[in-house]
């Protein structure tokens, strides 16, 4: 749609922001006084966490038939996916595998942030690198990442108060090795990042400006505009591409299953060219596993925020080479995805319009949650107003959210902060004829992050010798629940890890001669043997829209 041809809001929904509007002057008044919206005690967040989070409900979710993981309860989509069966035949590969088609170092699942981080580590510590990506060099959720990196790096702050935040947030469910690791590295990815030509947002003095996030209780955040995340893949896409020699990158080649060896170690993958539909043999020395989340199973028909490829690929693969899987009982779904228009539906309103001042409005008008809650606790705010509280707005196609009201944004900072701070989501909204400096937008929780996956240690290695991980795909950092700023800096400290001890593993190991899908077959076996009777093939690599229709919001009422 051409901008002249803009109509933003129809007329009821119009009428509806005057009762957002008629409360704005008294809420400004309070924020500027400093009495926010009280935030909710840790007894009163586990209740609306229990009653209205889609994961804390019965429904939805399964015991697990197969595997390392056997026996647990997970999301339905997820248990479908890893009780699947290959899309490799293991005894029509027998001879490929005699000959591969690519030979290196470290092959890298994943051209995302994790990849790439891995990769430049791996290439610094003199390793030849493969990485190969589903979709082009870069595609990925890291480049839609919108609200800033987390690192604790002022005076006022310490690696210490981003640790407690870390494991407050996700409920002390996770591992404290993994987050110990990830507060205590986060200056320095800071400072990494920075050399290496990553344009922060800065004072006119030169320093970093550093906003707050939910749960987060200290100022850490570091941005640049609303696309942090593009920022930081163009810079290191950039790097990667200026070592053609040492890192090859093969695009449109998902991974399709790995290789182990005669040592039983993973020494390989076997890829699968979208492009000339033609399968391809890698054998390397280590893999590191970097495939992003499972955004695009659409769990429990949430829409989601996560870029077409995330079809939870790395899971299955590393699964039935028997890597087990941890905190996966729950997703994260994102307070504020956009219900209205409906080109943008599902997709992303950075937490950062909530560090600026935009708050959670009802239909009437009111303040109903602390804008900063935790992610969690926020969804299961919204969702209750929607359900239980008369709160709710309807969209013209009958889809629900609430208001979040980023007029206040310029009330606080002065005119022009909205367009100059978030001028990604500005111009996301101002061609379809809405300005969000003047008019509220519509949200309602949208599938936003996997929060577990592989489990692994604290340099990235799982109980598979030769296959590593790093970003979405693993398990643990954030336990039940992700903190705003955590994810780019999971990928870079896990990423820039891999990258180091993975050269250590490779001087270590004995090197395998015969490639072999004896995992495979193994796990076929079982699930034959366990009764899983199903034409269900995994990994998917991509959703299919076709046969299904498209998700939609979903509670009805």
């Amino acid at each position: 749609m051409a901008e002249g041809q803009a109509i933003g809001y129809p007329p009821g929904l119009k009428e509806l922001i005057q009762a957002v509007e008629h409360t704005r002057p008294e809420r400004l008044a309070r924020v500027k006084a400093n009495q926010h919206f009280p935030r909710l005690t840790r007894k009163e967040g586990e209740k609306v966490l229990k009653s209205y989070h889609p994961d804390y409900k019965p429904g939805g979710r399964r015991k697990l038939r197969v595997g390392a993981n056997k026996s647990e309860i997970l999301a339905n989509e997820v248990a479908d996916l890893l009780e699947s069966y290959s899309r490799i035949d293991p005894d029509a590969f027998d001879d490929r595998l005699k000959k591969p088609d690519y030979e290196t170092d470290v092959l890298i699942l994943g051209g995302g942030g994790a990849g790439a981080v891995a990769a430049l580590f791996a290439r610094q510590n003199g390793l030849r690198v493969v990485i190969a990506t589903k979709l082009r060099h870069g595609d990925s959720n890291t480049v839609m990442a919108e609200g800033g990196i987390q690192a604790a790096d002022r005076p006022f702050d310490s690696p210490y108060h981003h640790y407690l935040d870390t494991m407050g947030g996700g409920h002390f469910t996770n591992n404290p090795y993994l987050v110990k690791a990830l507060t205590m590295d986060a200056p320095l990815i800071i400072r990494w990042l920075e050399d290496l030509g990553v344009m922060f947002d800065k004072d006119k003095a030169g320093n970093m400006i550093e906003l707050k996030g939910g749960g987060i209780c200290r100022r850490r955040m570091h941005s640049s505009a609303d696309m942090i995340g593009a920022e930081i893949m163009r810079v290191q896409r950039d790097e990667i591409r200026n070592h053609p020699k040492e890192i090859q990158v093969l695009e449109f080649s998902p991974a399709v299953e790995l290789l182990i060896d005669e040592t039983k170690a993973v020494s390989g993958a076997i890829l699968y060219n979208l492009e000339t539909r033609e399968y391809s043999v890698v054998k390397a020395r280590a893999v590191i596993m970097a495939t992003g989340g499972f955004g695009r199973l659409h769990i429990q028909g949430f829409p989601t925020t996560n870029h077409y490829g995330a079809t939870g690929d790395g899971l299955v693969l590393a699964y039935r080479a028997g890597v087990p899987l941890v905190n996966m009982r729950y997703a994260q779904y994102h307070p504020t995805g956009t219900v209205f228009p409906e080109q943008n539906f599902g997709l992303l309103i950075t937490e950062k319009v909530r560090t600026l001042g935009a708050q959670f409005i009802n239909m009437h008008g009111q303040e109903f949650a602390h804008p900063l809650e935790p992610r969690d606790v926020a969804s299961s705010c919204i969702i209750r107003e929607c359900m239980e509280r008369n709160g709710r707005i309807v969209t013209p196609t009958g889809h629900y959210g609430v208001w979040l009201d980023t007029p206040m944004i310029d009330l606080l900072w002065g005119k022009g902060t909205v367009e100059k701070e978030l001028s990604a989501k500005y111009l996301q909204f101002k061609r379809y004829g809405i300005d969000i400096s003047t008019e509220p937008i519509i949200v309602y929780p949208t599938l936003h992050y996997q929060n577990g996956g592989l489990e692994i240690n604290e340099w990235g290695a799982t109980r598979v010798p030769g296959l590593f991980a790093a970003g979405e795909v693993t398990g643990g950092i954030h336990g039940d629940n992700r903190l705003m700023g955590n994810s780019l800096l999971d990928i870079h400290v896990f990423g820039r890890r891999v990258g180091i001890k993975v050269s250590e593993f490779i001087k270590a190991r004995k090197k395998g001669k015969r490639l072999s899908l004896s995992h495979l077959r193994s796990y076929h076996a079982d699930l034959r043997k366990t009764g899983v009777k199903t034409k269900r093939v995994a990994p998917i690599l991509l959703p299919d829209y076709v046969h299904r229709s498209a998700p939609a919001c979903p509670h009805k009422f």
